[in-house]
């Protein structure tokens, strides 16, 4: 069975191209095509095709709105992001909104061949080109959301004796362990214990453990 495919672009020389070359696969078939957002949430109602090629600027409803309501209607509809856009922002609304992939106008039509054969096996697939815009997006969001947290407030020294001591370990055998004084790792406690609000070794272990600084077995 061929996979059904329906375009969703305002640009005719974009979907005759695009429906041109899906077309000479032999297993794939364009079924229909949309000028715009709303109409391309009308035809995925009417149609329910396996994939949808959604381009992200369209007048009427964009592509990322037009996304979000046809996931949350059809969820098993495959929506494939296909835009000139490659900022972090347009990349992740999309994907945001149910888009198994995101794929940049300029790639070659092998490139978005693979993306349907991709997000058809239930995989996320991503263009070469803003692979890198995803991960450098990713870890920014992740270091703004550790700076949120209360462990974001320790020293690099003060989560190494908050593991170690979640691990079970005395203040003697961290102190040897660290080559410094009794003295200076119950200093590193009562910090780490004032910083966090925890005030018992068993807190702080539970706490230690939820945010991933040890586990719970070794």
């Amino acid at each position: 069975m061929s996979t059904r495919i329906i375009l969703a672009d305002d640009h005719k020389i974009i979907r005759d191209g695009l429906r041109s070359l899906l077309d000479q696969e032999a297993d794939m078939e364009v079924i229909d095509e949309a000028t715009n957002g709303r109409r391309a949430v009308e035809l995925a109602a009417k149609h329910k095709p396996n994939v949808m090629v959604m381009d992200i600027g369209m007048p009427d409803l964009n592509g990322i709105e037009a996304t979000r309501m046809i996931k949350q209607e059809h969820p098993r509809i495959h929506v494939i992001a296909l835009s000139m856009h490659s900022d972090s922002q347009f990349i992740g609304r999309m994907l945001q909104a149910g888009a198994s992939a995101y794929l940049l106008k300029d790639c070659a039509v092998e490139e978005l061949v693979k993306a349907i054969r991709t997000v058809l096996a239930g995989r996320t697939f991503l263009s070469p080109d803003i692979t890198g815009v995803v991960v450098e997006d990713y870890v920014r969001r992740l270091c703004e959301s550790d700076a949120e947290t209360p462990a974001a407030g320790l020293t690099p020294k003060e989560r190494e004796v908050l593991q170690l001591l979640a691990e079970g370990n005395t203040t003697k055998e961290i102190a040897a362990a660290l080559f410094v004084s009794v003295k200076t790792i119950e200093t590193h406690r009562q910090h780490i214990m004032q910083k966090l609000d925890i005030h018992s070794v068993a807190g702080l272990t539970k706490y230690a453990i939820r945010q991933g600084l040890t586990e719970l077995e070794r």
